[in-house]
């Protein structure tokens, strides 16, 4: 058998180097020797509950009831247990495995392989593991490298973090750093720069300037504060940049607000506003509502239902405005349709059509099609064919050889 020293409940004792397991009765209290004092512990510590060591403890494992409180360093070579209390370390703690039903705090450094905490971890130091799980809230002050994170609750990491995977059911805040993987029930936000490859979140995210990583995934709005470089975008809600933004995609079904350029080498599709302070680039462009720029540019297609107000105009392959939409800028694009009692100002394009009651201030194209009850202010000229119904037209059209824009 093992040797075994007991300390009894309600006692003080002072220890040094202790061969085999040591028992700590309940209330009792124990002191080390040295400076700082410390208690070496060749076999498991079982201690009874609301004990306090005024010392750094060592030992191979560490098991306890209710309450324990250690005024230094906490070494165990294997593992800790903590049955219905809280463990409460004044300094760094070093295990393999940390199991605590109630709440694990402690003041500096915490390593170890798997942490499992009930209800809140707190860590005042960096924090290094491989997989932490916490039922309620988790907080770190240092930076916190972890390969998994699964809190029911809260999070929140004060320094940066290297996490592979975040798993978060209520509100998580981080300050930048790298995280792979992003699964939020309900807020998160990073208050640094931050790299990611996924994130999921089910209500808000907020991100720091010069965020970059993959897919991003949003019930209700997202929010940069800066530029932000992405693979693709999905929001329920609102989408806000307060900088440039670059990507693959985005699909939003409210608002998009970016402060200055919007660059996208897919599709931008928006149910309803889309506001951009300088240019705004994709492949296709599909607006429910209306589209403010600078200058639109698409390789292939717009297509607003609302009314698209620019500056410099747009330049696609194709342009689209629906029915009782304006347009305020200049049209060039290879085909050009104006819907039903829509607005436009100067339009450029190889094939125009100017739906039932829609209206021009110029047309120029090769192939100009206007339908019924049309109104044109300028001038209507073209190259190729016109097919005009009864329309209204400030100066007779003209057929030259050479379009004043060249599509």
């Amino acid at each position: 058998m093992s040797d075994k020293t007991s300390v009894s409940s309600h006692s003080t004792v002072t220890l040094d180097h202790v061969k085999g397991d040591l028992i700590v009765g309940k209330h009792a209290a124990v002191k080390g020797t040295g400076s700082p004092p410390i208690v070496k512990v060749s076999g498991i510590v079982y201690c009874e509950g609301h004990n306090t060591f005024e010392c750094s403890l060592q030992a191979e494992s560490l098991e306890t009831e209710e309450d324990v409180i250690i005024h230094g360093d906490l070494e165990v070579q294997n593992d800790i247990k903590a049955e219905d209390g809280r463990l409460e370390v004044h300094g760094k703690l070093t295990a393999k495995q940390v199991d605590v039903d109630e709440a694990l705090y402690v003041t500096k450094d915490l390593t170890a392989e798997e942490v499992d905490v009930g209800r809140r971890l707190e860590v005042g130091g960096n924090m290094k593991a491989d997989d932490i799980d916490v039922g309620g809230t988790f907080e770190a002050k240092g930076e916190v490298t972890v390969r998994s994170i699964d809190v029911g609750g809260s999070l929140r990491i004060e320094a940066k973090a290297t996490i592979d995977r975040l798993d978060v059911g209520g509100t998580a805040r981080v300050n930048g750093g790298k995280i792979n993987e992003i699964d939020v029930g309900g807020s998160f936000e990073s208050n640094a720069p931050l790299e990611f490859e996924e994130i999921d979140v089910g209500g808000v995210v907020r991100l720091a300037d010069k965020s970059r990583g993959g897919n991003i995934d949003v019930g209700g709005s997202f929010q940069v504060d800066g530029n932000l470089t992405f693979e693709d975008i999905d929001v329920g809600g609102r989408v806000e940049i307060r900088g440039s933004a670059e990507g693959k995609g985005m699909d939003v079904g409210g608002k998009v607000g970016v402060n200055n350029s919007l660059k996208l080498l897919g599709t931008l599709d928006v149910g309803g506003k889309v506001e951009v302070g300088q240019e705004v680039s994709a492949e296709n462009i599909d607006i429910g509502g209306v589209l403010h720029a600078h200058k639109v540019i698409a390789q292939r297609r717009v297509e607003v239902g609302g009314s698209i107000n620019t500056v410099e105009g747009v330049i696609a392959f194709s342009v689209e405005i629906g029915r009782c939409g304006e347009v305020k800028g200049p049209i060039r694009a290879d085909e050009v349709i104006i819907g039903k009692d829509a607005q436009a100002e100067n339009i450029y394009g190889k094939k125009i059509i100017l739906r039932s009651g829609a209206q021009a201030q110029n047309v120029y194209g090769e192939n100009v099609i206007i339908e019924p009850h049309c109104h044109v202010s300028g001038e209507v000229q073209y190259t190729n064919e016109l097919r005009i119904a009864e329309a209204s037209l400030f100066k007779p059209p003209q057929k030259v050889n050479k379009l004043p824009f060249l599509i």
